[in-house]
């Protein structure tokens, strides 16, 4: 019997690179400490685990609710067919979470304390109930799939049963603890760079989960298209983005109306790190997205809506990044930098949650039966266009 040895690719190597790497640092955490793989300290508590894995993966999954919510809400049917993807890249990214904040916390085996030591006056302790539980309703939500598969029909009819209160539930608990995320800094006014305070610090964040959501969702298609030779659902993927183009639309009044009534103009036009970072994410992470996906030729085309929906990603990482890091290093004059175990534990929780994604992917139908894509398009009066031509004809 022959032993087929997987082809190493370019993106294989790095991904094996990512994961040894990942492991050396993951044993020396939990052997050594948070002192021997990061640069915290006393003074600057939290820092890229907190930054990236927490506040960024939190917001990451938000395409699970959003999907849902239009599929059996608002009884947008023509959105079931991503559901079940965005239902599983939501479900990894919240055990992602859960297990990267294992990293962070002093003593991760006190991470189950909120199960039974109440404080409900603590923003940490809603955010870590929701979490608990939003992850236990995604858990459900996905379970009919493996029902199917091992062709188990009682309890895939008891959980279609309980699909809408499932849903509904899934709603409330995500826009409580997106919104919560942001009221967590709330408490912190005299440590936070003026930037960076607003009393709109919940809405901004629940408004900013609401458009990286379908962004996500998209990126996802995108590159399971390509992993798995599948044609994209563009006819769909270009309605979800005005979802993105709106709430991004939202989010920037807010933000004027912020700079207006905080007076920030002095802050914002002085040259220095703050208003640098302040100017890369506003720019390019909010007003840039809107343009792009304002144009229905790059909506509707595949490589257009995939980089517009790449660059409203890396906004929505940066801005939480800077409310994060940027936002506290001016106060604490901490001048933190990532130690490189941190960046490759951040590195391995992504690497692992695309290769379970594959991985599930390949083995649960969580894709539908593929219909043309083109004749989708034409029938629904889309043009079909190439991103090369898209930008010829704006030059």
């Amino acid at each position: 019997m022959k032993i087929k040895i997987p082809k190493l690719t370019f993106w294989s190597s790095v991904f094996w690179i990512i994961v040894a790497l990942g492991i050396y640092s993951t044993i020396l955490r939990f052997t050594k400490g948070l002192g021997a793989v990061t640069n915290l300290s006393d003074e600057f508590p939290w820092g890229l685990w907190i930054g990236f894995d927490v506040l960024c993966g939190v917001g990451l999954a938000a395409g699970g609710f959003v999907i849902a919510a239009a599929v059996y809400i608002f009884n947008l049917e023509e959105y079931k067919s991503i559901l079940p993807s965005a239902i599983l890249t939501a479900f990894l990214g919240y055990l992602l979470v859960i297990i990267a904040l294992l990293f962070d916390l002093g003593k991760p085996w006190n991470i189950w304390h909120p199960i039974i030591m109440w404080n409900p006056e603590s923003v940490m302790f809603e955010v870590a109930w929701c979490v608990m539980l939003y992850t236990t309703v995604l858990a459900l939500e996905f379970s009919p799939f493996i029902f199917q598969k091992f062709k188990l029909e009682k309890p895939q009819k008891i959980i279609k049963s309980l699909t809408i209160p499932l849903v509904v539930a899934g709603v409330i608990l995500s826009t409580l603890h997106q919104s919560s995320l942001g009221s967590l800094y709330l408490i912190v006014p005299e440590k936070l760079y003026p930037i960076w305070y607003s009393s709109n610090l919940p809405y901004l964040f629940f408004l900013s989960a609401v458009a990286v959501g379908p962004a996500m969702v998209t990126i996802e298609s995108y590159l399971s298209s390509r992993a798995f030779k599948r044609e994209i659902e563009i006819h769909i993927l270009s309605k979800l983005a005005k979802v993105t183009a709106v709430a991004l639309m939202v989010y920037l009044v807010l933000k004027i109306q912020d700079i207006i009534k905080y007076n920030l103009f002095s802050y914002i036009f002085t040259l220095n790190y703050e208003a640098i970072m302040f100017w890369i994410e506003f720019a390019f992470g909010v007003i840039l997205p809107i343009i792009l996906l304002a144009n229905s030729r790059i909506r509707s085309s595949k490589k257009g809506l995939f980089i517009a929906q790449l660059i409203t990603v890396l906004g929505f990482i940066l801005n939480r990044l800077n409310v994060s890091i940027t936002a506290l290093e001016n106060y604490t004059q901490a001048n933190y930098f990532p130690k490189w175990t941190e960046i490759t534990v951040t590195l391995f929780m992504v690497a692992l949650g695309f290769a379970l994604f594959r991985f599930i992917a390949k083995h649960l139908p969580i894709f539908p039966p593929e219909v043309s894509e083109k004749r989708k398009l034409l029938t629904e009066g889309f043009e079909v266009i190439s991103i090369k031509e898209v930008f010829k004809e704006q030059t």
